[in-house]
């Protein structure tokens, strides 16, 4: 049986480690061809073979995606590999330092525009014209912090909000050529990020983040996955300039009833992506980037 995706090409953006290693897997197994792309330091290669390991076509692309010369470059492996261009996931993102915002760090305010926001538009204005031609579409990774904003990294849910705006305003400018342009705003998902351990949170907003969620749990990788594959299939061929939040209801809350939900609902469920690096990727400002950047 086909895949939803079987005949397509899609490049996923930060495709190495947490829900965009989800993505590039969930995309192989309904059949696309993929550009698991991301920064050198990356699990990208790994990503990319497991997927062909278990049957499915992936090539990797390495390299700083805020870069014009470099998001043509990844479009243009695209197309030298798979000689078109259907899907443009654009998930690169990152989540550098949490703070209030009279001592929020420049330089990670600088690196969150960088990496959130120029990787997005400069993706997308690269893909465009390739994706006229196919009649292809666009999904990006907003968030609920683009909606609501985010307290303690306020930054954050600002870069998010441009990429909400912006990606609405290309769902109508290119809907006259047949191109659809939507966004997946994930809520706490477990990843790197919404760990003490392994990102920028502190264990109060930590407890906080998921006593929010009034399922009671962070969303898995796999279940933002989903509907991503589905935005990026022609089963959403009349939706464009939307907003799917994947979030357990945090945008329609009012308080943290998660605390509410018994335990036996609040567990995970069990996922059939063989993801292994959910908890990988980088989110720290990056030594090579810090040193380019404007200090307070």
């Amino acid at each position: 049986m086909t895949g939803r995706l079987t005949g397509k090409v899609a490049i996923i953006t930060g495709g190495g480690a947490g829900i965009g290693e989800a993505i590039a897997k969930k995309f192989a197994k309904e059949g696309a061809a993929v550009v698991v792309a991301g920064f050198a330091e990356d699990p990208v290669c790994e990503v990319a073979e497991e997927i062909i390991r278990t049957g499915g076509r992936a090539i990797t692309f390495t390299g700083d995606l805020s870069n014009p010369q470099t998001a043509e470059a990844c479009v243009q492996a695209a197309l030298a590999e798979y000689q078109e261009l259907h899907i443009l996931v654009n998930n690169a993102g990152v989540f550098p330092a949490t703070s209030t915002i009279d001592k929020y760090p420049t330089e990670a305010f600088e690196y969150m525009i960088k990496n959130n926001i120029y990787s997005n538009f400069m993706m997308t204005r690269a893909a465009i014209p390739h994706l006229q031609k196919t009649r292809g579409n666009i999904v990006s990774a907003g968030s609920e912090a683009g909606h609501m904003g985010e307290p303690q990294n306020t930054p954050y849910g600002g870069t998010k909000g441009f990429i909400h705006a912006f990606q609405k305003g290309v769902a109508v400018e290119q809907a006259k050529f047949g191109v659809r342009s939507n966004i997946v705003g994930p809520g706490p998902i477990d990843t790197a990020w919404t760990h003490k351990e392994t990102g920028p949170m502190n264990a109060k907003m930590e407890k906080l983040t998921v006593q929010g969620v009034p399922m009671g749990r962070r969303g898995t990788t796999e279940e933002v996955a989903n509907v991503y594959a589905f935005l990026a299939s022609d089963e959403a061929s009349y939706v464009t300039g939307a907003i799917y939040f994947v979030d357990g209801g945090v945008t329609v809350s009012k308080g943290p009833h998660g605390d509410e939900v018994p335990s036996d609902l609040a567990k995970e469920p069990i996922g059939v992506l063989p993801v292994e690096h959910t908890k990988d990727g980088n989110t720290e400002v990056r030594p090579q980037d810090a040193a380019s950047m404007i200090t307070d």
